[in-house]
Order: C-alpha cells, then structure tokens, then sequence
C-alpha cells in the first residue's frame, strides 16, 4: 500500500506520525508524510518520504513590538497555513498513486482528498473529538460541562466554522468534487463509519460508552527512539551530580508573558536543580550558575525518569510521557486540549491542579512543585499508573497494530468497513 499521512503541526503532532509510519514501513508499506519543512529531515530519517509545506504555525512578530495580531489575526493566519499544507497535499498526491489516507485533528480535507480518488482515509488521533458525556469539546476544554452538557455542548462546537474549512473547500474545488458544508461531510463520515484511531491508551481513558465501534483506543503512539542519540555531556554530568532536578518544559508560553515572568522567577528562585527547556533557558542558566542547566531537544524517555517532576504546558504527548516515566507533574495549560489532559493526570492522582495563565504567580508555581515532590501518596499513584501502562501495552501489543491490520485488510472507501 501507498500511504499519505497528513501531518500538520508542531513536533507534538508529527512525532507520532513518525511512530505509525515507521511500523507501516515495517510492514512494507510505503510512506508519504505532508509536514513542515522544519521536520522534514527527521521524516526522511525514518524512511518516509517528506511533501514539504513552509508556513509557520504561529504568527510573525509584530512589527512595532506590539502584543500580536489579535485573535482575527491569529485565525487568519491559520487559514493561510492550513491552505499551504492542504496545497502540498495535492502536490503530493499529483506526484505518485495513494491508495489510502490518514488525516489528523487539522487536516480532515484528507477525507475529501480520498474520496476524490475512490481510496479509504481514517483518522489518527491524539486527542477524543466526538462528542461524548465523557469530556467537554477539546477546543474549549477549560471547562467540563458534566454528562449532562459535554456532548450537546461539543455538537455545537463542531458547527462553528474551524480554520481549516477553507482548505476543505478549497480542496473539494481543486479535486472537482461538489461544494458541501464541512458540517454536513463531518456527518456524512460519521453516518459511513469511516475508522477513527486515538493514540490514547484506556488505561488513561477509558472508552466512553457513548462511543460507536468505528472510534478505537490504540494506546499510546509513542517516539521513535534514535538509536544514534547520545545524551549531552553537560546535562548527563549535571544529572549525575546531585538529586533529581524539577524539568521546566514549556514550548506554547510566549516570550515577555505573565507565564514566562513568573516561571522564570521561580527559576531564579526555587531552591530545587533545575533543568529548563525552551528559549529562555540560557538566560535562566547564567542566572543561576551550577543550579539551573539548558536543555535542547531530549527524548523524554531517556530524561524524564530521572527528574523528581515536570512543568509542562500538559499538551498530549508530555503528558503521556509523563504518564510512562512514573513521574508527578504540574501541569500548566495554554489552550485547547491541555486543559483535558491536565485534569485527567490530577483525576489520576498524578499531577497538582491545574495552575491557571490569569493567576500563575511564583508563589503558586513554588506551592505546586513542593506539594508533588514531597507527596509519597502521589509518587506512589505514579509509579502504579507506569506499571499498568506497560502492563496494558504488554497485552495489547503494539499500539499501531489496529490501524495496520485497517491499512493491511481489503477496506471500502465509502463505508470506511472491510468488504
């Protein structure tokens, strides 16, 4: 099989596409990933083939210095940027014969694209998206609205219009295929079953019960380990050289906010070892000589079980690997799905209450990591979640297995079922 994984997004998002295409390429199957020029080597790298687009996810900085370009202006950007991903999409599939799509949060146009041409698509998944009494909509997870109105509540979020429905559009032009409110293919997908893998593992979540048999829990889609890879001498030594250190990991906190002043105070003044990863982590070093190190990219796997915590923006993938490593955390969320993830690790017993962007101080940042790092009880409700997620992946096997075994058995394009 020829296979086109539409990959739009940070690293949080192609890292497990990378996983999926990997064992797909295992399998003998063959592999075109549309991504970010940025990750196209590390693509590459695992033997898939790279379909370039360049337009940055966020937003320039403003000219005058000024505090951004609003939400208009950050919402028309995205529909710039999902328009060039879209576009590489069609320049991928005018390149060679697909005969199966997989689409991710932000790229349902893939199913347009699939049905174009007569081949099966489904979704790959890192967060739940259908409405469910079990969860609020992802887009506003800051708020669960309970059983009673998660599920209404998230029917009407799915109406208003996203970013990427021009893409959609614009993509059922290109492809000659009649125009079609998003909101009535999204039923139409639905009403034909088409095959829905979350990379979650029911051990975090269990299924809902509201869920149709089309939706699947296929644990989670962890990295591919580069077997290359050698930990920086720097960061081994000073990993080495006392107790566990407090991991500060927070890619989505813009530079100059209320977030980064009170985490780089707390930095400055936490009598923990701290190891800081993002932008401001050299700065915050020289602050602190001896105490406070920089960290580049570091597979969590390998770093993460030697912290005493983490304080991270609880998007999925640093929660789940948080989750793996047997670690509490404090979580800090930005927006959309991490509010979810955030609450279920404290749901777990796993991780303080969220801290809040409005309210974050220093003081509060040093209350939340002391009461993780001093909570056997909390520790101890860690070590048991890791244990039964290895268990659990031990039984279930390999978590790409259900969408390879899809990808592997003859499958109709319409009903998204096997024949």
């Amino acid at each position: 099989m020829k296979v086109l994984i539409l990959a739009p997004g940070s690293w949080g998002d192609v890292s497990p596409a990378i996983r999926i295409a990997v064992d797909l390429i295992a399998d003998g199957h063959t592999v075109t990933m549309v991504v970010h020029a940025d990750y196209a080597a590390a693509v590459e790298r695992s033997g898939c083939a790279a379909a370039r687009y360049t337009a940055a996810l966020t937003p320039p900085p403003s000219a005058d210095g000024g505090a951004g370009p609003g939400v208009r202006g950050y919402l028309d950007h995205l529909r710039g940027y999902m328009m060039d991903h879209a576009e590489a999409a069609l320049m991928a599939i005018g390149a060679g014969a697909i005969d199966v799509v997989l689409t991710n949060p932000i790229s349902p146009y893939g199913h347009d694209i699939a049905e174009a041409f007569g081949i099966p698509s489904a979704e790959a998944l890192l967060q739940p998206s259908r409405p469910s009494r079990a969860y609020p909509p992802m887009i506003a997870s800051a708020i669960d609205f309970g059983p009673l109105l998660n599920r209404p509540i998230g029917r009407v979020v799915q109406r208003v219009p996203a970013p990427y429905a021009p893409a959609a559009a614009w993509v059922r032009e290109q492809l000659g295929l009649p125009a079609k409110k998003f909101t009535t293919t999204l039923n139409e997908r639905a009403r034909a079953a088409v095959p829905v893998h979350h990379g979650i593992s029911p051990v975090i979540l269990p299924r809902p019960s509201d869920w149709p048999q089309h939706l699947s829990l296929d644990g989670f889609w962890w990295p591919v380990d580069d077997e290359e890879w050698t930990a920086p001498i720097e960061l081994a030594d000073f990993l080495a050289s006392g107790p566990p250190p407090v991991l500060v990991t927070m890619g989505s906190v813009p530079e100059g906010s209320r977030a980064a002043d009170a985490l780089s105070e707390f930095v400055s003044s936490t009598r923990h070892r701290v190891i800081v990863q993002g932008a401001a982590g050299p700065i915050l070093a020289e602050a602190a000589p001896g105490r406070v190190v920089t960290a580049g990219p570091v597979p969590h796997s390998w770093l993460l079980p030697q912290v005493a915590t983490a304080i991270h923006q609880a998007g999925a993938g640093i929660t789940a690997a948080c989750l793996r490593a047997g670690i509490p955390s404090v979580p800090f969320p930005q927006h959309t799905d991490q509010f979810f993830w955030a609450r279920t690790a404290a749901r777990l017993g796993v991780a303080a209450p969220a801290l809040s962007n409005r309210r974050v101080t220093p003081s509060a940042l040093h209350s939340s990591v002391e009461s993780v790092t001093g909570s056997g009880e909390m520790l101890r409700a860690a070590t048991t979640i890791a244990k039964s997620l290895e268990r659990s992946e031990r039984d279930q096997g390999e978590s790409t297995l259900s969408l390879r075994r899809w990808i592997a058995e003859p499958i109709s394009p319409r009903a998204g079922g096997r024949q």
